[in-house]
């Protein structure tokens, strides 16, 4: 039998010994990997408990380490665990059947308030000098509405007669409608727009209410009557926006609507953008844009004339904007703060930069509390160092901290870093904002009203949404009943000059109620 040598054997020992290291330099990397792996894996499923179970709230309490403690007293702060059942009996949806042939009915006993429409008494004369016969009466009722209350407008007109035939017959013209020949007066069309874009109401169970009250309107006629509606509205849309664009600053965002496809039993993805702005600390004007996708060019559409200060998310095609040197963005502070929220790793680091955009916020409810040159300074002096504190720290983290490549933490570092060239914008600027939770906070009754019509019919319909619930909605932030308002507007605006439209804008309008 053959023996080895000692100098094989010590060769044989190395490449053993090289083959053992590579070996173990793959475990670790395979280790490492697999760690790296399960801590992101963890940050996710911490995420997604938080959405399901957690607060929604982004307020921070930092942990305190002379927080006082009771002894014995642990299991008394504890909720009993009790566990509990309860049978829910199933149950039947009861459908209203209505016929193809009632669209629209009501009780013939409602009150009736009777409205006379006269001829003026210098109308009365013939050309020859002699009075008009009197031949009859033209009746025309509409059904109204006062709060709590349904009622028949009867428009009484009493008709008169020439001698001469050709002449013809003369009669009061009716008042100024937006649905001429309907049979609904403008005080029930307010309310159904109002339940509908204020309370957030969708057609059919505003069709239940009615029928309730011994009322019938069908489904497609409701939706008939607001699609007329945004459409006849449309120019005082169109002059909201007008001013919206000419204000120093505005806010914008976007959120999905499910659109119906027509035909089909099922839903595209539509999106309603919104624009805040107008003068003054507090933007009056809240526009909603129906598009049928997300594409940029939404925005760029409306904003690509726009000079001023803009605020929005770090979407793609706000960022793509700011290249304009009279455009310039202000990044939302707030969405910064809620990447570092979410995010799981490096807890010292982290509470520390929650703290650092805890006193920007603190600084800025002072600066809003001051006057506009106050304000400036309280910003330079005070907020500027602060982010430049954070834009040193949070560099030199990506750079020398040993980040693991994908986790929450390094997505938000990588999100702030990218913000770096415009975070000092909203500085330059009194009526800036440090986040775009204006825009924000007006988005939130559409997301509400989704929860309940879940979609919208088609285009037309969405269109139309977008017009009247950007008046709704400017009402409620002036503190303006919308019903009130859109009653007076939907009686006078086919009338009413073009050049006094801005007379029927919802601001204007409570100036001149107030007046």
């Amino acid at each position: 039998m053959e023996t080895l040598s000692n100098k094989e054997l010590l060769k044989e020992n190395i490449l053993l010994k090289t083959k053992i290291q590579e070996q173990n330099a793959y475990f670790q990397e395979q280790k490492a990997r697999f760690e790296e792996q399960i801590s992101y894996l963890e940050e996710q499923i911490n995420w997604f408990k938080k959405q399901i179970f957690g607060k929604k709230s982004e307020k921070t309490i930092e942990p305190n380490p002379e927080q006082l403690i009771f002894p014995g007293f642990e299991d008394f702060f504890k909720k009993p665990e009790v566990e509990s059942t309860q049978e829910v009996k199933s149950h039947k949806r009861k459908k209203y059947i209505c016929n193809g042939n009632e669209k629209f009915s009501f009780p013939d006993d409602l009150p009736t308030k009777q409205i006379f429409l006269d001829l003026p008494e210098d109308k009365k004369i013939s050309k020859t000098g002699e009075p008009l016969v009197k031949i009859g009466e033209e009746i025309t009722r509409k059904l109204a509405y006062e709060p709590g209350t349904y009622f028949i407008k009867e428009f009484i007109r009493p008709k008169y007669a020439e001698k001469d035939p050709e002449e013809g017959i003369k009669i009061e013209e009716l008042p100024s409608t937006i649905l001429p020949k309907s049979l609904v007066d403008e005080s029930l069309l307010s309310s159904i727009l109002t339940m509908k874009f204020a309370d957030h109401l969708p057609l059919y169970r505003i069709r239940e209410i009615f029928f309730r009250d011994g009322i019938r309107i069908s489904k497609q006629l409701l939706s008939q009557w607001v699609l007329r509606i945004g459409k006849n509205l449309v120019p005082l849309y169109d002059l909201m926006f007008q001013k919206v664009l000419k204000s120093e600053r505005l806010f914008v965002d976007e959120t999905p609507i499910s659109l119906l496809v027509p035909g089909k039993k099922k839903v595209h993805q539509a999106y309603s953008w919104v624009y805040v702005g107008g003068d003054g600390k507090n933007p009056p004007y809240r526009i909603f844009e129906f598009c049928l996708n997300r594409k940029a060019e939404n925005a760029e559409k409306r904003l690509g004339s726009y000079k001023g200060f803009y605020h929005s998310d770090k979407y793609k095609c706000y960022e793509n904007l700011a290249k304009d040197e009279d455009r310039f963005w202000c990044p939302c502070m707030a969405h910064v703060r809620r990447k570092f929220i979410e995010a799981q790793s490096d807890p010292g680091f982290r509470i520390w930069v929650l703290r650092k955009i805890k006193y920007l916020y603190w600084l800025e409810k002072i600066a809003w509390n001051r006057s506009k040159e106050e304000r400036m300074f309280i910003r330079s002096e005070k907020e500027e160092p602060i982010i430049d504190e954070l834009i040193e720290k949070i560099k030199n983290k990506l750079i020398h901290g040993n980040v693991l490549p994908k986790s929450k933490f390094r997505e938000a570092l990588s999100y702030f870093y990218g913000l770096i060239p415009y975070l000092k914008n909203y500085l330059k600027h009194p009526d800036a904002h440090i986040d775009n939770n204006v825009a924000e906070r007006a988005i939130r009754p559409l997301a509400i009203g989704r929860k309940n019509w879940l979609f919208a019919g088609s285009e037309d319909g969405g269109k139309a949404a977008a017009v009247i619930l950007s008046l709704v909605q400017t009402c409620r932030n002036l503190n303006v009943n919308p019903r009130d308002y859109l009653e007076d507007i939907m009686r006078r605006i086919m009338d009413h000059p073009v050049n006094r439209l801005h007379e029927l804008l919802p601001d204007e309008w409570a100036k001149i109620q107030n007046s």
